[in-house]
């Protein structure tokens, strides 16, 4: 029988640790669950219908509802991005040196 060890984080490198992720793969899940928070408060915010949203950046109404909700499992970045442009917004890159 495997005993199970609660582990607790408080950071997405934490977290990547745990997990056995990569620099790689923990940087790509730090930058696609901000996205995402952003995404879903203006989803949910905004003065356009998840249809609406989803003509506007070429996807799908059910895939819009989803990022809203926060599931963007099988969603690529470029998608999220055209989301993001459909609702008025932009993401702005920022570059800073990963800690030690």
């Amino acid at each position: 029988m495997k005993t199970r060890k609660t582990v607790t984080v408080r950071t997405a490198d934490e977290l990547g640790r745990a997990l056995g992720l990569s620099q790689a793969d923990t940087a790509e899940m730090e930058f696609r669950s901000e996205l995402t928070l952003a995404l879903a408060e203006i989803i949910q915010a905004g003065r356009l219908t998840h249809a609406e949203i989803a003509r506007l950046a070429g996807t799908s109404r059910t895939r819009v509802t989803g990022i809203a909700n926060g599931n963007t499992h099988g969603v690529s970045i470029d998608v999220l991005i055209r989301v993001l442009a459909a609702t008025g917004h932009r993401a702005e890159a920022r570059v800073k040196k990963a800690a030690a």
